[in-house]
């Protein structure tokens, strides 16, 4: 099998997400760095599923790069709304994240708390220059909040909860990386990772 060859590449140019990936790998042997991508989008996302939308990243970028890499596809699925916006997410209403949270608390607006159910989960793709693709996923259940709290997190973080009190934007950095759906994910790819390059 093909080893991994260090660096690998994130594919992503989301700062919450670059942060919380830096956060993540901190404590581990993995070293990732930064494509280049000159504002522009890695690739269209034309997938239906996480999974799909992952792969088509991390294979974009270990082609053009020649290193490994590694891509997240994420999203909030509220249960009300039929699983919506799902791998919508980040485009849902538009590009802006608080706009997004807006449109779902619009739509929640008579929905009663024990139907506010929704979860976030992240899929994780590894992939190699010649194609090698490896998947990891974590996923959180919680609650849509009435109104957003706290100023940290990004994405829908102000508006999600799991202890249906505070929101993940209200979570200190640490707590939320042990109990995220990204989390969840990048625990489940680093033992990938470090089997794939013992080989």
């Amino acid at each position: 099998m093909e080893k991994v060859s260090l660096p690998i590449i994130l594919a992503s140019h989301n700062p919450g997400k670059l942060e919380e990936f830096g956060r993540l790998f901190a404590s581990t042997d993995v070293r990732l760095e930064l494509d280049d991508f000159s504002g522009r989008e890695i690739i269209e996302e034309t997938g239906t599923t996480y999974r799909e939308n992952a792969e088509l990243k991390a294979r974009e970028v270990a082609r053009r790069t020649g290193h490994w890499a590694l891509a997240d596809d994420s999203g909030v699925e509220v249960d009300a709304l039929g699983g919506l916006p799902g791998v919508h997410s980040a485009r849902f209403v538009s590009d802006d994240s608080w706009e997004n949270s807006r449109e779902i608390l619009l739509r929640l607006l008579e929905t009663p708390w024990v139907k506010r159910t929704a979860s976030m989960r992240a899929v994780l793709c590894l992939a190699s220059p010649r194609g090698l693709v490896f998947f990891s996923e974590g996923v959180v259940e919680g609650h849509i909040l009435t109104w957003p709290r706290g100023q940290a997190g990004f994405g829908v973080d102000p508006i999600f909860s799991i202890d249906g009190e505070t929101s993940f934007a209200e979570w200190s950095q640490e707590l939320k990386d042990r109990v995220s759906h990204r989390g969840m994910a990048v625990q489940g790819i680093i033992p990938i990772i470090r089997q794939v390059m013992a080989l």
